[in-house]
């Protein structure tokens, strides 16, 4: 069994719900060890969406990290989420943050998540249920790299899910 690190988002429809639904629906594939608390983010990148609801998600899977990644997809799939405009508005998103202490950059997976040391949104929740995890390209743990982020009015929690 592996421990993984999951980020969700959502900013499109019943928000609160498609975070529930996607947990539930992990659950054949990962079990569920700890899940932070909901904050809400403005949209980066693409800016003109909904805002997100993001947390995070800590599992054990016997998956392989590709072989996660393809059963998330389907599972991404299953919950409505259709192709878009890349950052762009989204039913459910499932990403994985940490597989372990795995580094792989691949075509179709990049482990670490190549954004997430820039990624407020991503760091604060996990922070929440990982925050002594080290981050194993950085070598800092993720409060640490969390609190090397400037603070963002614009993304602010919410409380548990």
């Amino acid at each position: 069994m592996a421990f993984v690190h999951l980020g969700l988002g959502t900013n499109l429809g019943d928000r609160a719900a498609n975070l529930r639904d996607a947990l539930t629906a992990l659950r054949p594939i990962a079990h569920i060890e700890a899940v932070s608390g909901v904050w809400e983010t403005a949209p980066l990148y693409v800016e003109d969406q909904p805002t997100f609801l993001n947390m995070a998600a800590v599992a054990s899977t016997p998956f392989a990290p590709l072989d996660l990644l393809w059963r998330i997809k389907e599972i991404e799939t299953a919950l409505g989420r259709v192709a878009s405009v890349r950052y762009g508005p989204r039913l459910i998103d499932i990403d994985i943050l940490l597989y372990d202490e795995v580094v792989m950059d691949g075509p179709d997976l990049t482990l670490p998540h190549p954004r997430l040391t820039e990624r407020l949104f991503a760091l604060a929740p996990l922070a929440e249920i990982a925050g002594e995890v080290i981050h194993p390209l950085a070598g800092l743990s993720i409060t640490e790299l969390l609190e090397r982020l400037p603070p963002d009015d614009n993304v602010r929690a919410l409380g548990p899910l």
